[in-house]
């Protein structure tokens, strides 16, 4: 890979990460078992992401 290409990855795994992470606090914030439970879903959904652009390395 270009080092172009390995700064795109990097970036693409430090958002992920982020997201992740946003997901994770606001999901333990809310009351709403029905938010709670859609919000969880989408941080595991930016883990499997981050899981797949980790493999590319």
């Amino acid at each position: 890979m270009s080092p172009k290409e390995l700064l795109y990855i990097e970036d693409a795994l430090n958002h992920e990460k982020h997201m992740k992470t946003c997901c994770t606090r606001n999901a333990d914030c809310l009351q709403d078992p029905t938010l709670k439970n859609m919000v969880s879903d989408m941080a595991q959904r930016h883990q499997t992401l981050f899981d797949k652009l980790f493999q590319l390395l």
